[in-house]
């Protein structure tokens, strides 16, 4: 087993006073040669945005980009046509840029601010159609089980959301004391987890909240849960 450990307090940080933003990897003017990426995983943003505030358009091309709140309201418009869609806490949006659209992203409430992940997967097919999608998910649907969110556009995986790469995108919720068993799809995939909240034990390394561990090279991995926690799993290739 190849495991890397990404402890909260050293993410990259930047507050624009509307924006606290906490970065697992490189992004803007947070650069640490050591966490440019895992595998076909580019971003993992834990952002925080004040009420009224958000991302004017701004142009993405090439990439699969995933948004999960956490807490609150997002609402998105683009160039592909969609005004002012609200994603809400418990829905997962994707977009593939493809060969290149643009967007804009803001929180959905004027005064309650919002707490979402950011995701980044490198496709494996470029130049695509852009294309838009979203989706909500039961919760109780990952009570001590495991609950695809997001999986590939070539796969046969039902009731998830598609990107353009042998990717999956995953979220558990475990009682305390319980134990879990993740199996890679194969030796050429990755699996990086984060612990959104509580306490995990993996391969005898204790995480916290936003705690997160990168493995490769092992077919499977066992968590234990030292109190109610809950879980995202990002699996990727390591090679693309």
């Amino acid at each position: 087993m190849k495991k890397t450990i990404h402890k909260a307090a050293n993410r990259g940080q930047a507050n624009y006073g509307w924006l606290n933003a906490n970065y697992s990897f490189s992004f803007a003017n947070y650069y640490d040669p050591e966490k440019v990426n895992f595998g076909a995983l580019r971003v993992l943003n834990d952002d925080t945005i004040e009420g009224g505030m958000g991302f004017g358009t701004h142009p993405h091309n090439n990439m699969e980009i995933i948004t999960i709140p956490l807490k609150g309201a997002l609402k998105h418009k683009d160039s592909m046509g969609n005004k002012w869609i609200a994603i809400e806490t418990g829905e997962v949006q994707v977009m593939s840029a493809g060969n290149g659209l643009q967007h804009s992203e803001m929180n959905n409430s004027p005064s309650e601010e919002i707490n979402l992940f950011q995701i980044w997967i490198i496709p494996n097919k470029n130049d695509v159609e852009p294309r838009y999608d979203q989706k909500k998910f039961d919760p109780s649907e990952r009570k001590n089980k495991l609950q695809v969110l997001v999986s590939s556009i070539d796969g046969d995986a039902k009731n998830t959301l598609k990107i353009h790469q042998d990717a999956q995108i995953s979220r558990i919720d475990l009682d305390e004391n319980s134990v879990f068993n993740y199996t890679l799809k194969s030796e050429n995939h990755g699996l990086y987890l984060m612990v959104i909240e509580g306490d995990i034990s993996i391969d005898n390394e204790i995480l916290a909240k936003r705690d997160a561990i990168g493995i490769s090279e092992v077919k499977s991995v066992q968590i234990k849960s030292k109190s109610t926690s809950e879980l995202i799993f990002i699996e990727v290739p390591m090679l693309f």
